[in-house]
């Protein structure tokens, strides 16, 4: 199967797997990720549905899907509020399906044993706080939007990425998502046992 960038228009498909994508996002490159996945999702013939989680009032039932994908951007070491209320509430209906989390940062463009450390220690976090433990994790790398920064917070995240080996340049944005990568991974995702099965349940 062929990559397809962020956005790549989805193939007519049949419908396969049924996915509920619910995904928080502070600068947007979350909601990006979050299309791409979907478009992924349906050129190789799944069925998606995607959310954002601030508007929960809308989320369906997750009971009602074969497989769970929740995706939420680091910010301070934390993860969005209306991701972790989402599935504070729904942890026993995301658990009791094939599910997997996509944790996006900065963080995860870098390297390295501390690195890896920061990005564990997040996820232990965020799994105390939710007391949902994802079947499968995977870190997407984000993006820098110098552009859309302040004055403050463009200096704090050039000094962030100076200390990480990250592009320092604030005259343009840095997209640094490695779409390949990810596109691989929801591949696998679609392809195990547990999620074939369910949607021939």
């Amino acid at each position: 199967m062929q990559w397809a960038g962020p956005d790549a228009q989805p193939d007519s498909a049949v419908t396969a797997v049924n996915v509920l994508l619910v995904y928080g996002t502070t600068e947007g490159q979350t909601r990006r990720i979050a299309r791409f996945v979907a478009n992924r999702l349906l050129q190789s013939g799944q069925k998606v549905l995607t959310a954002d989680a601030r508007e929960a009032a809308f989320i369906p039932d997750p009971r009602d899907f074969d497989a769970l994908i929740i995706a939420a951007s680091l910010h301070a070491g934390h993860f969005q509020r209306p991701i972790i209320d989402f599935v504070k509430r729904n942890r026993a209906a995301i658990s009791g399906k094939p599910n997997a989390f996509l944790s996006v940062s900065l963080t995860a463009a870098g390297s390295g044993p501390r690195a890896a450390a920061d990005l564990a220690r997040c996820v232990a976090d965020f799994v105390r706080e939710t007391g949902w433990v994802p079947e499968r994790v995977h870190h997407v790398a984000g993006a820098l939007l110098y552009s859309t920064y302040g004055l403050f917070t463009r200096w704090v995240m050039k000094r962030i990425a100076a200390r990480s080996g990250g592009p320092t340049d604030t005259r343009r944005d840095h997209e640094l998502t490695d779409w390949e990568d990810l596109a691989k991974f929801i591949d696998a995702f679609t392809a195990t046992p547990s999620v074939t099965l369910r949607a021939h349940a």
